[in-house]
């Protein structure tokens, strides 16, 4: 069934949904930061602790991050192989009318998509594997101590900010279209009521995101913690 349509598609239908989760818990930890350093250094040591005894320590972030890793690929893996479906079997008489009806999120799906995969592992890179503090004025040494000061020192940096935020933007656009087509897959979308309710709560979980991921970075850049 996974090398059908149907089943690609609720393979990224899964996945998503999956991610949107993660990006909530997400959203709500780097929220932490309002509170300033402490508030924010003693959540990022808990993350470290769950599950133990029964788990080594970051132990439970590791199986997050295994889990997260096996849900990227499926849903790239669903993602390409639809995007060259549809393109081998669009009759090239009909690409004039490909937009038609459609929205920029809709349009801008596939790119955006690859867009936020390059913004994920450049953030991976620089926030979990190597944790470089960038802004100069910061030792190595601090950004090891406190996850805040790593964070602090990013987004002091308007061009830091200004990155994350166009990815926090694309991944508003992918979430409002990818619930509406997450909805479709599953079957509930069978009237024009079930649409509208569909596209308006994309709209709502695609505003939340962006709004909660958006609020630290800008918080710390304009000195507000």
């Amino acid at each position: 069934m996974a090398s059908t349509s149907i089943g690609l598609k609720i393979l990224m239908a899964v996945t998503g949904v999956i991610f949107l989760l993660y990006l909530l818990l997400h959203m709500y930890g780097n929220l932490m930061a309002l509170g300033g350093k402490e508030t924010f250094d003693t959540y990022a040591h808990h993350l470290r602790t769950i599950g133990e005894p029964m788990l080594p320590y970051g132990g439970m972030l590791w199986i997050v991050r295994i889990v997260l890793i096996a849900s990227i690929i499926g849903h790239v893996y669903a993602a390409v192989t639809l995007w060259a479906r549809a393109g081998a079997a669009r009759p090239q008489r009909y690409s004039v009318k490909k937009n038609i009806g459609s929205t920029l999120a809709s349009r801008t799906m596939r790119w955006g998509g690859v867009a936020i995969f390059l913004f994920v592992i450049w953030h991976l890179i620089h926030f979990t594997f190597v944790k470089p503090a960038i802004n100069s004025s910061v030792s190595s040494g601090e950004v090891e101590a406190s996850p805040f000061v790593m964070v602090q020192s990013s987004f002091e940096l308007w061009w830091m900010v200004l990155i994350y935020a166009a990815a926090m933007i694309a991944v508003g656009m992918h979430l409002y279209h990818g619930v509406f087509s997450a909805a479709q897959t599953m079957g509930l979308t069978s009237s024009a009521v079930a649409r509208s309710r569909a596209r308006a709560l994309g709209a709502v979980v695609g505003v939340v995101i962006v709004v909660g991921f958006l609020i630290p970075p800008f918080a710390i850049l304009f000195n507000l913690v």
